[in-house]
């Protein structure tokens, strides 16, 4: 499986002439959910430091927050790259994860608060409650979202926390390519703050 993010501002699917699809590495490349960017977190920018993404990042205001901007950090070329389509918008082609063969069970995306997938303690993942996690999904394989779209809180592995990106059709028969969307909603009851780097998965069996 390889993992491409649509860096265009056009929401057409992978594969589509001049649609500037970006593969992920998924061993060091990272996105950026948690920002409303600023002139160093920027389309086109250098990757920035800790210091500077804490200083773009989301501040509590006692007022419910959507995320305006996403990105995705290129370590190979330096770069952070704009997600256009992310976030709350009524788009389709955002992330792609693209399977060049059958699966035994269907692909989910879970996200945890870290490489151990053990954990969803952090504020950002609901504090420890999965259904008040600040991170939305919606499985795009099939459909549009929907304007606006709500889709599933994001966290663990608990029943509908976490999306079934063959949109509950099970496992892959061959050849797919499977779509979602995402957007982060920070609650106006939040109080905490800090930095935070939630972990995205991708589960699947193969034979």
């Amino acid at each position: 499986m390889d993992i491409y993010l649509n860096c265009d501002t056009v929401d057409s699917p992978l594969g589509t002439s001049g649609i500037d699809w970006i593969l992920m590495d998924s061993d060091v490349d990272e996105l950026l959910l948690l920002t409303n960017g600023s002139l160093s977190v920027a389309d086109g920018q250098p990757l920035p430091s800790t210091t500077q993404k804490n200083n773009a990042g989301l501040v509590v205001t006692g007022l419910e927050q959507t995320c305006t901007k996403y990105f995705l950090g290129d370590v190979s070329g330096n770069i952070l790259k704009l997600i256009h389509n992310m976030g709350a918008g009524n788009k389709r082609y955002v992330i792609a994860f693209d399977f060049d063969a059958e699966t035994v069970s269907e692909p989910v995306l879970e996200v945890w608060d870290d490489i151990n997938m053990d954990s969803v303690d952090s504020p950002v993942l609901g504090g420890g409650t999965p259904t008040s996690s600040w991170l939305l999904g919606f499985t795009t394989t099939d459909d549009l979202p929907g304007d606006p779209w709500i889709g599933k809180r994001l966290a663990g592995d608990t029943s509908n926390n976490y999306l079934l990106l063959n949109n509950g059709n099970g496992a892959l028969t061959g050849e797919k390519t499977l779509y979602a969307q995402l957007k982060t909603v920070m609650p106006s009851s939040e109080i905490s703050s800090g930095y935070s780097n939630p972990i995205l998965v991708v589960k699947y069996a193969i034979i």
